[in-house]
């Protein structure tokens, strides 16, 4: 009488599904890719709006409120009325501060996305 044998081999499995670099979607403009932008399009649109926003704010209520409470327009600075020195040049620290806010943020709007894009 034989014996029976079972012969077996080294377990064959599928190799793991090879997932395709983000960078290679983006340039090769795949749907995929093109959502990965506009998201990248978005939070910049964003963060440039909201910027525009608080500085447009800012120079258009000063005007108002010279005009609204003239107590503030008489107030005189080493002869010079108080709304020329503002508008003139104190709002200019105010302007470099919002750009220098800016571009550290769209930096690290940038930088974060190009950690998503290089996550392995």
């Amino acid at each position: 009488m034989t014996e029976r044998v079972t012969v077996t081999g080294p377990r064959r499995r599928r190799p793991p599904a090879r997932r395709r670099a983000v960078t290679a979607e983006i340039d090769e403009q795949t749907q995929l890719g093109e959502v990965y932008m506009r998201a990248l399009l978005r939070a910049q649109l964003r963060l440039s709006l909201s910027v525009a926003g608080v500085v447009l704010g800012l120079l258009a209520t000063l005007p108002l409120l010279f005009a609204v409470v003239p107590r503030i327009s008489a107030i005189e600075l080493a002869g010079v009325p108080l709304p020329w020195l503002v508008l003139g040049g104190l709002i200019y620290p105010a302007l470099v501060a919002a750009a220098w806010f800016y571009v550290r943020a769209a930096e690290r709007v940038e930088r974060d996305f190009g950690d998503m894009v290089n996550r392995p």
